[in-house]
């Protein structure tokens, strides 16, 4: 009952302050609704950065992968150190410079209208298809496990669980379509303390509780009785391989930190370039700390139930309920469901904005005012969630949540990185070659990950087992072996749609050269530390893989 109050406590306390220093700010024009009036400072956009990406698919998800595979993991969050960097020193300038709200509006300037279109749909798809119901279904999993849900209203666990998506649904709905993009912010930040703190006193207990009370004597357990788990490069089996590093990998992450909507959108709302720049940095050193509390719970959990869990979605939340004092339990829940609305509030969000600006206002009604694309980007809002609301219970049947998410959104994350870097570094390659790129990235995509390489992998698996082969670790060799890793997938196709753009606008280009041009939205003089600040990042993230490479 102590841990029931506090979480209910805590997360009105968050509601109240969102409230208050948002009541003033004007919601009924385009910058204040989606960009919180283009007033937000560096410590606001770092706490809603870490919050957006921080929710509940990556804390159970990459739990659950460090579960299975050990530090190897750490890749998503420390090379996300390095991307965030390429963003605050190459694309924010570019991107304030041309006083975007929208990724996909600097398509229009740049290509045309129809590319913009196409990447907004997209974008759109993507997160109602996979990402929305992802966050849905990995929150209902840790709000479920964690205050054992099915037990209280005596239902089973699948009932349970969408009873939490639906919870989870309509508070987030509420936080991100009524409140706009400073409402979103600021919670975010709020929670992003919490969060930090609770995330920290995970891994202490944890280690506490495999270490007879002694948190070195944990760490100490934890790394005699599994040393190899502890190799920042891993193996080429598991999920993500050291050769993805150099290869996918980067890719994916320029995408999420560099031209994803739901994430550059916080940026996008900085008050001048300076204050974006630093957030982008001050998200950039507290992520290099990510793996203490996305991957090294996993590694404890895995240790505490000597890998028996049936699932390693379970890992995170069970461990939780396992270490954690009972009142804390409450307040760490309330801060885990601070962070999973900051995802799916920040996600419809942003999609509100795709749709309200990119899509209603260029397409169904050009003469619409600020308040109107509001109006019905709020609307669309409402129907989006309750579309993800709908589809996320099937994200049960996925396995690896945090892996299911990397690969299916590959059906569209680099085709759009494709031609936004292309559109950046050249002046003359046509809107053909944007389409082009688009349909075939995402076509060849499909074909590669959910067509050939099942069957491929299947058959390889079957003939395994025919031979007598039913170790766990022997069956995922024979797997990686019988198909190439997606994230490998990714960049041969992003190689291969790069040279085609080149190749088409060597045959056909642009009549006129694309321009920058400067449209006074912000000002736009850089933080005259950035460089430096980020050369630092990249020197500590490359000793960290040095420091526990084998």
């Amino acid at each position: 009952m102590v841990g029931i109050l506090s979480f209910v406590g805590f997360t009105l306390l968050v509601a109240v302050i969102s409230y208050l220093a948002t009541r003033k700010t004007n919601e009924s024009t385009s910058d204040g609704y989606f960009l919180g009036g283009r007033s937000l400072t560096a410590g606001v956009i770092a706490g809603s950065l870490l919050l957006t990406n921080l929710s509940t698919e990556q804390i159970v998800g990459l739990n659950g992968s460090a579960y299975l595979d050990g530090l190897s993991v750490m890749a998503w969050e420390t090379l996300a150190a390095i991307t965030m960097v390429i963003t605050a020193v190459f694309l924010l300038p570019r991107y304030l410079k041309g006083g975007l709200t929208t990724v996909p509006g600097f398509l229009a300037k740049r290509f045309d209208i129809t590319t913009k279109t196409i990447t907004s749909g997209l974008f759109l798809t993507g997160y109602v298809v996979v990402l929305l119901p992802v966050i849905l279904y990995s929150g209902s999993v840790a709000i479920s496990g964690m205050f054992n849900v099915a037990g209280l209203l005596d239902v089973s666990e699948p009932t349970a669980r969408i009873i939490c998506i639906w919870g989870i649904g309509i508070i987030g709905s509420i936080y991100a379509v009524f409140g706009g993009l400073k409402a979103v912010a600021v919670s975010d930040s709020i929670n992003a303390i919490g969060l930090l703190i609770g995330g920290v006193l995970i891994p202490v207990f944890g280690l506490m509780a495999i270490g007879d009370g002694s948190v070195m004597t944990g760490l100490d357990n934890l790394i005699d009785s599994s040393p190899e788990r502890f190799d920042s490069t891993g193996e080429h089996y598991q999920e993500v391989p050291f050769s993805t590093i150099f290869t996918g990998m980067m890719l994916v992450q320029l995408f999420y930190w560099g031209t994803n909507q739901q994430i550059i959108q916080r940026a996008l709302g900085a008050k001048n370039l300076a204050e974006g720049q630093k957030g982008l940095l001050l998200a950039s050193f507290i992520k290099i700390l990510g793996p203490i509390i996305l991957v090294l719970p996993g590694m404890i959990a895995y240790y505490y139930f000597e890998g028996n869990l049936a699932s390693s979605n379970d890992a995170y939340p069970e461990l939780v309920r396992a270490v954690l004092p009972g009142p804390l339990v409450g307040f760490f829940a309330a801060v885990l469901f601070g962070a999973i609305l900051s995802s799916f509030n920040s996600v419809l969000n942003s999609s509100v904005t795709l749709f309200g600006i990119d899509i209603y206002k260029q397409h169904i009604n050009k003469e619409a005012s600020e308040a109107t694309t509001v109006k019905y980007g709020k609307i669309f809002g409402i129907v989006l969630a309750l579309a993800a609301m709908l589809v996320a219970p099937v994200i049960e049947k996925a396995g690896s949540i945090f892996d299911y998410l990397q690969e299916v959104n590959g059906i569209y994350n680099i085709p759009i990185l494709t031609i936004i870097v292309v559109g950046y570094l050249t002046q003359r390659v046509p809107a053909i070659a944007a389409k082009i790129a688009i349909f075939l990235g995402s076509g060849l995509y499909i074909l590669s990950q959910f067509i050939i390489g099942p069957g491929m992998v299947e058959a390889a698996l079957e003939a395994a087992r025919e031979s007598g082969i039913t170790d766990v670790t022997a069956l995922r060799k024979v797997e990686a072996e019988a198909y190439p890793h997606y994230l490998h997938i990714m960049a041969i196709l992003f190689l291969l749609n790069v040279g085609i753009m080149l190749l088409i606008g060597k045959l056909r280009p642009k009549a006129e050269p694309y321009v920058l041009e400067y449209t006074n939205q912000v000002e736009i003089t850089p933080y005259r530390y950035v460089k430096q600040v980020g050369l630092a990042v990249v020197v500590i993230v490359i000793l960290i893989y040095i420091a526990f490479a084998k």
